[in-house]
């Protein structure tokens, strides 16, 4: 339980004790949660979103140009591009090659091809829509040298992404989570919904940076507004079924990508789920701790009372008095700097977010294009209880980059053992994210004003650093133009680096958490010495 500090007094009872004796996982908790739900199905369809809209058909040059006096006009399609257009190693044609002139000759010796001439396509691309219908791939040629663009298109929106984890955890803590929250709700679908008109490449992707930048205050908003109406006891909970939307939303988007196959509306499909977000918001509560901490003690006691009265504990909230004292100073980001413990804590859960859990988690899923439900999260739920949260993100994170390794040595003609392989180090690699999202909520601490604004800005900042990584993936995946397996190699790499990264962290299972940026100081404190300790005996 947290302690009463300077700025907030309790008469009769701490705000911990009011959460427990009214119900702290009644009706009312769950209907926060089930209305969070609905908001955040949403995110994961927008974060994969680039493995549809932007997937690249089967292409070839178009060949209208090469059409001298209407000659291939009395050719089949196939002998047309057989004069026309090269052929790869393994027989398919060259996506981004055409001969400089026809070669009539190849209709009688099509193999034959040693010292031809060949050019860059001249007259765009042709696009097999069988699978889609459109995709950015096919709207705006974005194959060949402009390949960087494509990848592009998902860095951009997730350095948008980006930044509005870190805008949007500072703004809550100043105005509030519940405005924020339905702030985040419509400038996301504005944006989102804008995106898919537009006009130009370049408008694409400034709009798509400024729908990652709006919808991240859902997630970020939202995880906050949920762990604090709910007690202790149910907190891990919370943030499993939080994980879980991630999960439900992967497994349902890829239904709705395969029935809707352009990808303008492919979008406005995914996120048409905020306008029932937004007609629900209306019965979402403002954080009572936030409230409180902010001195609106009669806002506060209305939740709070609305809260008894759900879970049929009404009768005991009208014992509650509280009043509220003076704030010492604003705290901000530079907090997470400011003494050298909370340094070493911020730059290891930032590390571990960045480089390894999104590097590892999102390389995965962008590198392949269907998503299965994932069962992983549901088995380490059982783990977060009993082996701890340290040895679960480090034993995730290793296992991620053990399967990693076997897409490495696995025969590249064997594509069905490759997909089993990559969907089970991916739910290795959620499994990770799962854990690691509760376990940096445990090491950062929030239990008073100046302690929840101190956890509202860990969070957005880890979530700032999770963001880079994912910004940098798909950026990963050109790196198979150096060399194939490449790509898998630093996300091996990356997966190794996190856990070895979360064996320097605190566990928290079962262990009293800190209350105050004191108390960081204090515990890794403790924890070099003992390390310090155990290197000078050996």
């Amino acid at each position: 339980y947290c302690t009463t500090d300077s700025w907030l007094l309790f008469a009769t009872m701490k705000f911990e004790n009011i959460l427990a004796d009214i119900n702290g996982f009644g009706r009312f908790q769950i209907m926060i949660i089930a209305i969070s739900f609905i908001g955040r199905f949403t995110m994961p369809c927008h974060f994969l979103l680039n493995n549809f809209i932007a997937a690249v058909p089967s292409h070839h040059c178009d060949i209208s140009s090469l059409d001298d006096g209407g000659f291939l006009r009395n050719l089949s399609q196939a002998e047309r591009l057989t004069v026309s257009i090269p052929v790869k190693e393994d027989g398919s044609l060259n996506s981004c090659q055409m001969f400089a002139e026809p070669q009539y000759h190849l209709l009688q010796n099509a193999s034959n091809m040693t010292d031809l001439r060949t050019v860059p396509c001249q007259n765009g691309w042709v696009y097999d829509n069988t699978t889609f219908k459109s995709t950015l791939t096919s709207q705006w040629d974005l194959v060949c040298d402009r390949r960087g663009k494509n990848k592009a298109t998902a860095t951009i929106f997730f350095v948008g992404v980006m930044f509005g984890a870190v805008t949007f955890g500072s703004l809550s803590d100043r105005f509030g989570r519940r405005i924020m929250l339905l702030v985040s709700y419509v400038s996301g679908m504005l944006m989102a919904v804008a995106s898919a008109f537009s006009t130009s490449y370049v408008m694409f992707v400034v709009l798509r940076f400024f729908t990652g930048f709006c919808i991240t205050g859902i997630v970020i908003v939202s995880t906050v507004l949920s762990v604090e109406w709910v007690d202790i006891e149910h907190r891990k909970l919370v943030g499993v079924i939080d994980s879980l939307s991630w999960t439900f939303g992967n497994a349902v988007f890829s239904a709705i990508a395969y029935f809707v196959t352009d990808w303008r509306w492919l979008i406005v499909s995914v996120t048409s789920p905020l306008i029932l977000a937004i007609i629900t918001w209306r019965w979402m509560p403002e954080s009572a701790r936030w409230l409180i901490a902010n001195g609106k003690l009669e806002q506060a006691q209305m939740y709070l009372k609305k809260c008894a009265k759900m879970n049929g504990t009404a009768e005991l909230i009208d014992t509650l008095k509280m009043e509220v004292g003076k704030r010492d100073r604003p705290y901000s980001y530079f907090d997470l700097i400011r003494t050298p413990n909370m340094r070493k804590l911020a730059l290891r859960t930032g590390t571990v977010w960045s480089v390894c859990v999104a590097t590892a988690f999102y390389g995965i899923s962008f590198n392949i294009t269907g998503f299965g439900l994932n069962i992983y999260l549901t088995q380490f739920t059982y783990a977060l209880y009993r082996i701890g949260r340290r040895s679960t993100e480090v034993g995730t994170l290793l296992m991620a980059a053990v399967y990693v390794t076997d897409i490495l040595i696995s025969v590249s003609g064997m594509s069905t053992v490759r997909t089993v392989v990559a969907v089970i180090g991916k739910g290795f690699s959620s499994a990770s994210f799962a854990t690691i999202v509760l376990y940096s909520s445990e090491l950062y601490p929030h239990c008073n004003k100046v302690t929840i604004s101190t956890l509202q800005n860990g969070m957005g900042y880890n979530s700032f650093m999770a963001r880079l990584g994912v910004a940098v993936a798909p950026l990963i995946l050109l790196l198979d133009e150096v060399w194939k397996d490449l790509p898998q190699v630093f996300m091996c790499s990356a997966a190794i680096l996190g856990g070895i990264v979360a064996r320097t962290l605190s566990e928290t299972r079962n262990r009293c958490l800190p209350e105050t940026i004191e108390d960081i100081e204090h515990v890794l404190k403790m924890q070099d010495e003992k390390v310090n300790t155990f290197v000078s005996f050996s």
